[in-house]
């Protein structure tokens, strides 16, 4: 993992405290970056620098003096939403707070899983720690223990047009209420709170709409699908490679020259990644030249491939503005002295949104290009090879099916990659008259990742049976065989012996934990 000590967010060399044990742990100072929330719904421990507490402390004074001098502020002393308009007196600010977790935990469907979970609640940290919320100290810290206790708020995905019920959940367990999870116990949240050595908070005035604002859900969900796409980008290219040694001809494919013809960070990076994984193949060399151009789910691979590896640097640029952003409305800014409260739109994650839904697409278009190249390692009117990659035609249908389902997981992609940000819907009685969803893009963009995971390793297994299948006496490429090696010692080869959906799952799950 990259030592970014001299970022804002950093890593950190100690150990986490409690029953949960990360290998590191990452500082929150600045605005953490994409990768930071990433490592840290992959198990990293996370914590607050001296200067971010600060910056928490001074807006809580702020509210505090918004509160004793009667300032009007969303959220703070009137209703939300389309009551936004009722002022709501000092004694019943508490309950205010409360009440607000109570009416919106209103999610529905499936928990998230624990990394999705992790991402959320270090994301919400990281707006908080902007200092411009003024939740108290004492309650990120809870949150702080519950994430690195590994002590997480049970979230149900559905429901949510943009925020507010994710966060809901994860308030409850804050003050008591709702559900948790430690391992596979579930806890009430009293039991969760105990088991950091907490009693359930009460919260003051603005906590309760500050913890189920802003972006953080669909900002969190982001930093994972992003995560899970750069490695899916890496081992698209590695599978493609596979595929064009069993399949290639045309020689020098992927020479720098020709290709820096075309402007493209991405394409010269895909383009010298398949050169290396190429070079020393003898089954190119043996081929190269025997036609003039290879199809284009073959000869694309740098255009397709390198596309997307840009559309992926816009992205995850959008993303780490994210991070950078005070997302919570109201705003507070000032001095106690001077205190200031606006009330923005900042919570509405349009730019999350659209980059969402970019990424489902692009995630969708690697997985189309693949289901093009398994079609052809199983095709024998243009693989050279047995037909269906079966050891025993016409007994054995070998990879015929499996092609099919790789056919049917590109196919829900394309419907998937429809873009949830044009969905809009009017809530709160035409006070929250335009919806941008950037949480349900988020969510479908990790649904088109697993199913992109999916469609590769049915490619890497189908390449892998394929090398199986060429005529003996040419060697692979070092990196390739190397690939092939790793497969073969955790996938044996097929023989119409075993369900193949065990095979895939196998694939499925070393893509998920390892990179080629």
């Amino acid at each position: 993992m990259t030592d970014t000590r001299n970022e804002p967010g950093f890593f950190s060399g100690d150990m986490t405290a409690g029953d949960f044990v990360a290998a590191n742990r990452i500082v929150l100072h600045g605005p953490l970056g994409w990768r930071d929330v990433a490592a840290v719904a992959d198990g990293a421990g996370l914590d607050l620098s001296a200067a971010a507490r600060g910056r928490i402390e001074a807006a809580r004074r702020i509210v505090d003096a918004l509160v004793e001098r009667g300032i009007r502020g969303y959220g703070i002393n009137t209703g939300v939403g389309a009551l936004c308009d009722v002022i709501i007196d000092r004694d019943a600010q508490q309950s205010l707070s409360r009440n607000i977790l109570f009416s919106h935990a209103c999610g529905v469907g499936d928990p998230l899983p624990a990394p999705e979970t992790r991402a959320i609640m270090t994301a919400q940290i990281n707006n908080f720690a902007h200092g411009a919320s003024g939740i108290r100290p004492e309650t990120v810290d809870a949150l702080l223990a519950l994430l690195n206790a590994d002590v997480l708020p049970v979230i149900p995905s559905r429901g949510s047009v943009g925020y507010l019920t994710h966060g809901a959940a994860i308030g409850l367990v804050l003050i008591g209420h709702g559900e948790a999870r430690h391992g596979a116990e579930r806890l009430t949240g009293r039991e969760a709170l105990a088991r950091v050595g907490l009693e359930p908070l009460v919260l003051e005035a603005k906590e309760g709409l500050s913890l189920v604002n802003g972006t953080p859900c669909a900002t969190g969900l982001a930093c994972l699908a992003l995560s899970r796409m750069d490695r899916a980008m890496d081992w698209a290219d590695a599978a493609a490679t596979l595929s064009y040694e069993n399949l290639g001809a045309q020689a020098e494919a992927f020479a720098a020259v020709p290709l820096a013809l075309r402007t493209s960070p991405g394409l010269r990076t895909v383009g010298a990644r398949l050169a290396s994984w190429l070079d020393g193949s003898e089954l190119l060399a043996a081929s190269a030249g025997s036609r003039t151009q290879d199809p284009l789910s073959l000869r694309a691979v740098p255009q397709v491939h390198g596309a997307v590896r840009d559309q992926m640097e816009y992205l995850a640029a959008v993303v780490d503005r994210e991070l950078a952003s005070v997302t919570d409305n109201p705003a507070v800014a000032g001095t106690p002295d001077a205190p200031e409260v606006h009330s923005q739109a900042h919570a509405v994650g349009a730019a999350l949104g659209l980059a969402m839904d970019g990424l489902a697409v692009a995630a969708a278009e690697l997985a189309a290009i693949c289901e093009r190249r398994i079609d052809r390692l199983v095709n024998p009117l243009v693989s050279r090879l047995p037909a269906f990659l079966a050891w025993n035609s016409g007994v054995c249908s070998g990879f015929m099916i499996a092609q099919y389902t790789a056919a049917a997981i590109a196919a829900e992609c394309r419907r998937l990659a429809a873009p949830a940000s044009l969905d809009g819907g009017v809530t709160s009685g035409l006070q929250e008259d335009i919806l941008t969803h950037a949480t349900p893009a988020a969510g479908k963009a990790l649904m088109v990742l697993d199913n992109l995971e999916r469609v590769l390793a049915i490619e890497l297994l189908a390449a892998a049976q394929a090398y199986d299948l060429q005529p003996a006496g040419l060697g692979r490429a070092t990196r390739t065989d190397a690939l092939y090696r790793r497969i073969r010692a955790r996938v044996a080869p097929y023989a119409d012996d075993r369900p193949l959906n065990g095979d895939f799952t196998a694939m499925q799950t070393i893509l998920q934990t390892t990179r080629p």
